[in-house]
């Protein structure tokens, strides 16, 4: 955490009452679970901050009147991603993640709990908040941030935390009667091959949630005619925070300070059982995995999607590869007459692979 610092855009919203669900929460309860820590950026301030509150430091908003006391607490920037723009993360029941705040004043005898994104309901126990690594919820769902301490309440809308369900919970093919399919991990003899660590579980309200600045849930749903609800699609937030970077990338190249762009995502996360009617896929294809997008940028701004933009994308991407090596993956540049839009493959994957259709 940094001292003293307020970041632009982040809600937190400093109000004086519990809300009733907070007043009827159990005594705080400190779990010892292990786990995969996310976005892992702990900023200890220099100001004495006592090291039991190591996971917090002071921020004061940049329009408040410097007489205000009350602590006010507020995601730390680096919780956004490197573009900035992340506006969800994911995480497995129960794992600990790293959840990076700023807090303004005393960072200590602080709670946190999770309550249910847009319900506003409790979603787990009353803990409290001792260092960066927080509890996640053990009931799959997205959730939102509630900070207390006495009778203060700050309640961190963003980025919002998504709880997988875990892929053991797939039965066969099927997980709660949506149709997926069998991953090559599952049928093959091979030891080394992977698969996704959880689905998202989405209902038909939460399409239109926001992944990041410019890219949505729904973005990233297979395009299979299953009509069945709730579906599931593995997201990896490395590849939206990568589109991000290249949106950025792209309006620093036409000396733009303004991300606007129309961006198309043709194809997100795909099941197996989808991916293997896909013409031209490969039968491990990063989509199965929630770490590429298929997507037409307008680059230029002209209001159409052409070669040329397809030209920028890749060009944009092989700089943000350079500057961001750990998002390093695929590019494939799709340009031809075969298809009626011009769109680049972009993925996650960790090594960088380069190929043209």
């Amino acid at each position: 955490m940094c001292a003293g610092r307020a970041h632009a855009g982040v809600s937190g919203n400093v109000v004086r009452r519990h809300p009733p669900w907070l007043r009827r929460a159990p005594r705080p309860l400190l779990y010892s679970v292990g786990g995969v820590a996310l976005l892992a950026a702990l900023r200890v301030g220099g100001n004495g901050t006592p090291p039991v509150a190591a996971a917090v430091a002071s921020a004061l908003p940049s329009d408040a009147a410097p007489s205000i006391a009350a602590p006010r607490v507020t995601s730390a920037q680096s919780a956004f991603g490197e573009s900035g723009q992340l506006r969800m993360r994911f995480v497995r029941a129960g794992e600990r993640v790293t959840f990076p705040l700023d807090i303004r004043g005393e960072a200590i005898g602080y709670r946190y709990q999770w309550v249910t994104a847009g319900a506003e309901t409790s979603g787990d126990v009353a803990r409290p908040l001792l260092d960066a690594s927080l509890v996640a919820p053990l009931k799959p769902g997205v959730y939102e941030l509630v900070v207390t301490r006495g009778d203060e309440v700050s309640h961190i809308r963003d980025p919002k935390l998504a709880v997988v369900v875990p892929f053991e919970r797939k039965i066969g093919a099927s997980l709660n009667g949506y149709r997926i399919g069998r991953y090559p991990a599952e049928w093959s003899e091979r030891s080394d091959l992977e698969r996704p660590p959880g689905f998202l579980e989405v209902h038909p309200e939460d399409t239109t949630r926001a992944l990041s600045a410019h890219l949505r849930v729904a973005d990233f749903l297979t395009h299979d005619r299953q009509a069945t609800w709730p579906r599931y699609a593995a997201i990896d937030p490395r590849v939206v925070d990568k589109i991000e970077l290249v949106l950025r990338e792209l309006a620093r190249r036409r000396g733009s300070a303004a991300l606007r762009f129309d961006v198309r995502v043709h194809s997100g996360f795909r099941t197996p059982l989808h991916n293997a009617g896909v013409e031209g896929s490969a039968r491990d294809s990063r989509h199965l995995y929630g770490d590429a997008a298929d997507v037409a940028i307008d680059a230029d701004g002209d209001g159409r999607f052409t070669f040329v933009d397809a030209y920028q994308v890749e060009r944009a991407v092989e700089w943000v590869e350079r500057l961001y090596p750990a998002l390093a993956g695929g590019l494939g540049v799709y340009s031809s007459r075969r298809w009626p839009t011009p769109y680049v493959h972009i993925d996650a994957r960790g090594e960088r692979k380069r190929w043209r259709g």
